[in-house]
């Protein structure tokens, strides 16, 4: 377990020495996150009972969405762990006693982890001193709040976990690109990261909860927004303990299957 926690710190520290790209990405969340919200006006404006959430709640999801964009962006992927499988160098990894799964998955979640906190304070910052309805509110109460960590720590281990079958998948092609320009353009449209699922009719918006991409960053924002409650709470937290499960078994069995027909050439 101690080598776990030493990898994942010195890749979080790793991650903190990035503060110029942090800056940068500061700046182009909060700039995307305010043309978001300006883009719901106009439709909110037109008519604000038509929709499902009302327009301050909406606000405190869009700026929770930029804060913590680094934990749920599934194109955050590290391009070292495609080389390693595609140019042979996992030859050097596999010589460590270590489990391969296991130190690639506490690697992304340091990563991410690394790149949510440089980045979340400013963008919730500067939200909470815009105007209502278009700030960012501190949560209902403390139970709200409480429910919000505990399903924003499952939404990033349901991420990572579908984010390590995609570095799996390099060992299966030749090249991993389609799949991956596939995989994110999935957890973008069915994770609510576009669109807020609430907005969908709820003819389809229930299959798209049942899928994985429904337990990512979809359920901590409407949980924070104060859109998940009750029942339907508890439901979304049991979906992602199954997503959970289901994905990281399934990664460590496609793994295990994929590093016993290995071949590394060269010398």
């Amino acid at each position: 377990m101690q080598k776990y926690v030493s990898f994942f710190r010195l890749r979080f520290l790793y991650g903190l020495q990035y503060r110029a790209a942090a800056l940068a990405g500061i700046v182009t969340q909060f700039a995307w996150g305010a043309l978001e919200i300006l883009m719901f006006t106009a439709f909110y404006e037109a008519d604000p009972l038509a929709f499902p959430m009302k327009f301050q709640d909406l606000s405190s999801y869009i700026w929770m969405q930029q804060a913590f964009l680094a934990l749920y962006m599934t194109w955050l992927l590290e391009n070292e762990i495609f080389h390693a499988i595609q140019k042979g160098d996992i030859a050097y990894e596999l010589c460590r006693p270590v489990n391969l799964y296991n130190m690639w998955f506490v690697r992304s979640i340091a990563n991410r982890l690394s790149k949510a906190i440089l980045r979340c304070f400013p963008i919730l910052f500067i939200g909470i001193l815009l105007p209502k309805p278009y700030g960012f509110t501190v949560p209902k109460d403390m139970t709200t709040f409480f429910f919000f960590l505990v399903t924003l720590i499952l939404a990033l281990i349901v991420v990572v976990a579908f984010c390590m079958l995609i570095y799996i998948s390099s060992f299966y092609t030749v090249s991993a690109a389609g799949i991956r320009l596939l995989a994110v353009a999935m957890v973008e449209f069915f994770s609510g990261a576009v669109i807020p699922l609430p907005f969908f009719p709820d003819s389809i918006r229930w299959v798209f909860e049942l899928l994985p991409f429904g337990s990512m960053q979809n359920v901590p924002l409407r949980v924070y927004s104060g859109n998940l409650q009750g029942a339907h709470l508890l439901r979304a937290i049991v979906l992602q303990v199954f997503w959970c499960v289901v994905l990281t078994c399934g990664g460590k069995l496609l793994m295990n299957k994929a590093l016993k027909r290995v071949v590394v050439q060269g010398g």
